[in-house]
């Protein structure tokens, strides 16, 4: 067997990651491996049972709850969202499955703090009177967290209780999980990680997102936690039908062919994976399932440089039990660039302004709204690359030189980059 504390040091220090936990179940054996500090400036140190967020690892959580009220017939997936919350003020075409599957067209990165009480989802639901549609119910994808606050509404209308509540009851007591929660006051009696930026690595001055976002993305646990959660999806036929394909996704970053209800399905050179990243304030996760094989890795960190480390750690672990790699990145090309892409995208929350400096296009990013609250890196500038198919429309960029390159897609009237579509202005 590979020496993985042993890798992941290795790499985590090529990486600049200060703290991380690897976590592979392969059929019945299970390996947890932390490295690092949970925070650089206190120095504690990371162990196997620290806590990190899991971001947008959530969704699939708040997914499976949705699924099993479905089997509970209290529900149907191809329910209008407006005949469970008939106050939702949304378009009522829009269903349960739009919502799983990111193709309800509600414009998502809402992230307004609506207080720490029990009443927060609801007032988020009420705010999303004020939101923009971005495309007619399904018909595109575009990444939608408020989707996943309105999922969440529904298991507390339906349940009679807070989705955190839900969640304890339906998952994590049934799974005899010990260091899952979800709120700060519960984070703090566990070994808990903080996140670092990615441009100069210091500890981030904000720890959480609003409460409000919890069904999205607010689950803080431990690696062996999350690994027991993801092998529960591998062993339990009652959720087989989450990890099949609904909607396509080409030319998805790392190997995303295909979404199911909330897991995405990943094609590495022909065998079928599927699982979730999750990002909140630079701590980054990784999930990635493998049933033929038997196998689950998630790796943990609480860095902005958390895929540096993702990528190259994915392809050792799976080169060694299933003998592929994680797919490699889209690489830029040499092409002439022109004007067309050139003036400002906005969505919810965040601005895009395409600028050209002389041979070279650039990407400025710029957080708005409630998002500025939390963004610890408000602006940030992207050099746009021409990348395959050479027409002028498809372009790659990255974080860092050493973070790998991500596709970015423009058309006449949005640009298509972190999953999200963003209407041009």
């Amino acid at each position: 067997m590979a020496d993985w504390a042993g890798r992941l040091r290795e790499l985590a220090e090529a990486a600049e990651v200060p703290g991380a936990v690897l976590g592979i179940w392969h059929d019945g054996e299970t390996t947890i491996a932390p490295y690092g500090v949970l925070n650089a400036a206190t120095g504690v140190e990371t162990t196997a049972d620290s806590v990190f967020q899991i971001g947008s690892v959530s969704k699939p959580w708040t997914a499976t709850m949705i699924v099993q009220l479905a089997a509970e017939d209290r529900l149907s997936l191809d329910d209008q969202v407006v005949k469970l919350l008939p106050e939702a003020p949304i378009d009522p075409r829009v269903t349960v499955r739009h919502l799983l599957t990111h193709t309800s067209g509600i414009d998502g990165d809402v992230f307004t703090d609506t207080g720490r009480g029990d009443d927060c989802l609801a007032k988020y639901v009420d705010l999303l009177r004020d939101v923009d549609s971005l495309f007619e119910p399904g018909t595109a994808y575009s990444y939608c967290n408020a989707g996943f606050v309105l999922l969440g509404r529904i298991i507390e209308v339906l349940d009679g209780r807070t989705w955190d509540e839900s969640l304890t009851a339906r998952l994590i007591e049934p799974l005899g999980l010990t260091h899952t929660v979800t709120l700060p006051e519960e984070a703090i009696l566990h070994r808990a990680a903080l996140g670092h930026l990615l441009t100069d690595g210091s500890p981030v001055k904000t720890w959480q997102l609003p409460r409000s976002i919890g069904p999205a993305g607010l689950i803080t646990q431990s690696a062996g936690d999350l690994l027991e959660f993801a092998r529960m999806h591998l062993t339990d036929d009652r959720y087989t039908a989450m990890h099949e394909p609904q909607v396509p996704f080409a030319r998805g970053i790392g190997g995303f062919s295909n979404l199911g209800l909330a897991w995405r399905i990943y094609d590495w050179d022909g065998r079928t994976l599927f699982g979730h990243d999750g990002s909140t304030i630079s701590q980054l996760a990784f999930l990635r399932i493998d049933p033929a094989a038997r196998l689950v890795m998630c790796l943990l960190t609480n860095s902005g440089n958390g895929t540096s480390l993702f990528e190259p750690l994915a392809t050792e672990v799976f080169s060694q039990y299933t003998g592929v790699a994680h797919p490699e990145p889209p690489q830029p090309i040499d092409e002439p660039i022109d004007d067309r892409h050139v003036g400002r995208f906005e969505r919810a929350s965040v601005r895009l302004d395409v600028v050209r400096r002389e041979n070279q296009l650039v990407m400025i990013y710029q957080a708005t709204g409630d998002r500025l609250m939390f963004a610890e890196d408000p602006v940030h500038e992207y050099e746009l690359r021409p990348t395959e198919p050479a027409d002028g429309d498809h372009f790659v960029t990255r974080e860092s030189p050493t973070h790998p390159w991500v596709p970015v897609t423009f058309t006449p009237t949005h640009v298509f980059t972190s999953g999200r579509v963003t209407p041009r202005r």
